[in-house]
């Protein structure tokens, strides 16, 4: 009598789903995800006439700010020429921005005709030049751009102050604000991160 074959049993899959799904939802609440923090930043309007400006720029109208493989702060413009601490940066940033005593080593005052505002006189044609090494520390980095937004927003807000007799978050964000933005606007020029000091 022949023997039989005997049939192995298969496996029980029907709770294989379940099982996947609670790892998944494990790994999904344990699993800590780390947020990129960065710099908010909006980028200026185009302006046509950018390229042609930036050809013809005057050297008292450039103030560069050099962070090098260190993490000095080196800062150069009419006025000085030296590595400072960062916590001068923003009043050095401010003075060079605004030129309040019309110091002819610092960038030009003249008229600049906002649409529908008028005229206003500042320094539309300055522009703070910003150099890293390859090597900076992306925290010193980070303190760098912070100091340059606060000149900008201080100087704003004082400029609201003195025009519209209110702080520049109280400004109407349709009409005030733009014309502060635009008094004082943003030329902070980025380049491209290299190595100083060492053969290019």
């Amino acid at each position: 009598m022949g023997k039989g074959k005997r049939k192995v049993p298969g496996l029980n899959q029907s709770s294989t789903a379940d099982i996947s799904f609670i790892l998944l939802i494990f790994f999904l609440v344990t699993t800590s995800m780390d947020v990129d923090s960065g710099l908010a930043r909006r980028l200026p309007e185009w302006d046509p006439n950018a390229i042609e400006q930036e050809m013809t720029i005057k050297e008292r109208n450039i103030m560069t700010v050099q962070v090098n493989k260190n993490n000095e702060i080196h800062v150069k413009n009419g006025v000085i020429n030296r590595v400072i601490d960062i916590s001068e940066l923003k009043d050095i940033a401010k003075e060079f921005i605004a030129n309040p005593d019309n110091n002819p080593s610092l960038p030009v005052i003249e008229e600049y005709n906002i649409e529908d505002y008028g005229v206003v006189y500042t320094t539309i044609k300055h522009v703070i030049s910003l150099q890293t090494d390859r090597t900076t520390n992306y925290e010193i980095y980070f303190q760098v751009q912070h100091e340059l937004s606060k000149a900008y927003t201080e100087l704003r807000d004082a400029w609201a102050r003195q025009t519209f007799g209110k702080e520049l978050s109280k400004c109407d964000e349709k009409t005030e604000q733009p014309v502060a933005r635009a008094v004082y606007a943003s030329k902070i020029s980025e380049a491209e991160p290299k190595q100083y000091g060492t053969a290019q």
